[in-house]
C-alpha cells in the first residue's frame, strides 16, 4: 500500500464541550493523546464528526492548535465552510497552528455544479501551501464530487493530495484512484466499506468508530497489508456493531462517539445545537457496546 502522506487510520474527532456549552480543550487533549495511544496515527479536527459547523474561527484555530500540541502525529484541519470567501480565509491562516493538512469539503446546500465545486476547491488549495485532503460526502452536501472534477484537481493543483470518499460509489473512486496512482491518496470516508476500499487501491480510513475501536481497524488494515483477507474479514465482522452504532437517524454522529468517549471515562459533553443532548438510552448502548469490543480483545 505504500508510504501515505498523513498515515492509515485517522480519526474524525469530536469536539469536547464543557457543561457551559465552551470548548474543553483540556478534555480535547486527553481526547487526542488517547486516540493515538490506541493507534491512531492521523487526527481531522473540527470536520463533521467535530461539529465545525457549531464552532466559530477562532474556537477552530485553537483547537487546532491544542491538538497539535497535544500529540506528535499529522492532524488535518476542518477549516472549510460552504461559504467559498470564509473557507479561504481560514485556511490562509491554519499554517500558523502547525497542522500537517487542511479537510476540504464539498460546499453544502447551495449544490453548485460541478464547475463550482472545481473553483471552491481551487480557491482553497491556492490559499495554503499544506497539502489539501477533499472529502466528498453527498448525504451531507447534496452533491457528489465527480471523478473528472476530482483528477483534474489533483493533476492541476499539486498540493491537493487525498480524497476522504464517503459517496459509498466504489466503481468511481476506483476509477479516480486507477487515474491518479500514487498522486491520490484514498481513503475511506465510510467505517463499514473500509475493507472494500481498500481492495481498490485505498490507503486507509478517516474513521469515526476509530474513537473507540481503532485497534481493530489497525489490525484490520494490517491483514490487508499482508494478504491475509480472512483474518481482516474476521476483523470487518467484529467491527460491525460499531458500523450500526456509530449514526443513525435518532442519533446521528456524532452523539454515538460521544456517548462511547463518556463510557470510556471522558466528560466530552453533549452536542451543540442544532444537534443537541443525546437519548439518555444511548449511554447505556454505548455501555454495553464498548464492554463487548473490550471482551472480544481478551
Amino acid at each position: 500500500m505504500g508510504t501515505t502522506r498523513f498515515g492509515t487510520v485517522l480519526t474524525a474527532m469530536v469536539t469536547p464541550f464543557a457543561p457551559d456549552g465552551a470548548v474543553d480543550f483540556d478534555v480535547a487533549t486527553s481526547v487526542a493523546q488517547f486516540l493515538v495511544e490506541e493507534g491512531s496515527d492521523g487526527l481531522v479536527v473540527a470536520g463533521s464528526t467535530g461539529e465545525g459547523s457549531s464552532l466559530s474561527d477562532e474556537e477552530k484555530l485553537d483547537l487546532f492548535r491544542c491538538v497539535v500540541e497535544a500529540v506528535n502525529v499529522p492532524i488535518i484541519a476542518g477549516s472549510t465552510f460552504a461559504n467559498t470567501a470564509q473557507s479561504v480565509s481560514l485556511t490562509s491562516r491554519v499554517h500558523e497552528t502547525g497542522v500537517a493538512g487542511v479537510l476540504a469539503t464539498t460546499p453544502a446546500y447551495s449544490r453548485p455544479s460541478q464547475h463550482g465545486i472545481s473553483a471552491h476547491f481551487a480557491a482553497i488549495a491556492g490559499s495554503t501551501k499544506l497539502p489539501v485532503m477533499l472529502y466528498d460526502v453527498p448525504v451531507r452536501t447534496g452533491r457528489k464530487i465527480a471523478s473528472a472534477t476530482t483528477i483534474d484537481l489533483v493533476r492541476h493543483h499539486p498540493n491537493i493530495v487525498a480524497l476522504k470518499d464517503a459517496s459509498g460509489d466504489l466503481v468511481s473512486a476506483a476509477h479516480t484512484k486507477a487515474v491518479l496512482g500514487d498522486d491520490l491518496d484514498l481513503y475511506s470516508g465510510d467505517d463499514s466499506l473500509l475493507l472494500p476500499f481498500l481492495s481498490i487501491g485505498a490507503v486507509g480510513i478517516v474513521s469515526v468508530a476509530a474513537h473507540w475501536a481503532a485497534r481493530e481497524f489497525v489490525a484490520l488494515v494490517r491483514c490487508v497489508e499482508k494478504g491475509d483477507f480472512v483474518k481482516a474479514q474476521m476483523y470487518n465482522e467484529r467491527l460491525a456493531p460499531s458500523y450500526a452504532f456509530e449514526s443513525n437517524e435518532s442519533s446521528p454522529n456524532p452523539l454515538p462517539s460521544k456517548a462511547a468517549l463518556r463510557a470510556l471515562g471522558f466528560a466530552v459533553g453533549q452536542c451543540r445545537l442544532p444537534l443537541g443532548e443525546a437519548d439518555p438510552t444511548l449511554d447505556a448502548a454505548a455501555n454495553d457496546l464498548v464492554a463487548s469490543l473490550r471482551a472480544q480483545r481478551g
